[in-house]
């Protein structure tokens, strides 16, 4: 019967890289039956061909080749023993673990002004005394002052920010002696809400041109 013929996915060897199919995988283990090994290099370079015709988005991603040479090491299970043009990729290189990823630096205590406000102390910091880098100051406490009111409505006091600023950059920013203010809160608070006017008259607008459209006119 026809039926005693038929041989499901599920009795067949599992593929190392489903997308590529079967045929491919078939390509990849017959390359590896051959014993002639310049044969098996002219194999090989065919079915890198055959697998960039298989996936041509891959045409525009960068180092093309190298990444369809490491598949088909992949495939083959790391035992075809062929002339590559990369570095041949070993299973142990393959599970490597990569190095743990640096975590920004979090301040629970003062979490309102953001991580970037770290960063912009530290740049301060790096640069050399002048008027450049007592503008940036300024402009950073400035900054720090809105995030506080955006945290806390109501009004914060210069000395409050600067006490923040000193901590925060460990002692090397002092303002608290300063004889200049920092922008007033009503200020930082009617520029907020000029901004957040702005653009719900912006989206208004843009509602009200989409019902014109949608109308009849007669």
């Amino acid at each position: 019967m026809i039926s005693q013929n038929l041989q499901y996915n599920t009795e067949r060897e599992k593929l190392i890289i489903p997308e590529y199919g079967r045929n491919l995988q078939n390509m990849v283990n017959h390359a590896l039956s051959i014993e002639d090994r310049e044969e098996r290099n002219k194999v090989a370079k065919s079915i890198i061909d055959v697998m960039g015709n298989l996936q041509p988005h891959l045409r525009d991603v960068q180092d093309f080749q190298h990444k369809l040479w490491d598949q088909l090491f992949i495939m083959s299970d790391f035992k075809l023993d062929v002339e590559a043009p990369y570095p041949v990729l070993t299973k142990e290189k393959l599970e490597e673990r990569p190095e743990p990823l640096s975590y920004p630096q979090n301040f629970p205590k003062y979490r309102f002004y953001g991580n970037n406000i770290k960063r912009m102390i530290d740049v301060a910091n790096s640069w050399e005394e002048g008027e450049l880098k007592t503008a940036l100051i300024f402009t950073i406490a400035n900054h720090m002052k809105k995030c506080y009111l955006n945290w806390n409505k109501d009004t914060v006091d210069d000395t409050a920010i600067f006490n923040h600023l000193l901590e925060l950059s460990d002692g090397k920013i002092n303002l608290l002696g300063s004889e200049e203010d920092l922008s007033a809160s009503t200020d930082l608070l009617r520029s907020k809400k000029k901004t957040n006017t702005n653009t719900n008259t912006k989206k208004n607008y843009r509602s009200n041109t989409t019902n014109n459209r949608s109308k009849k006119r007669y």
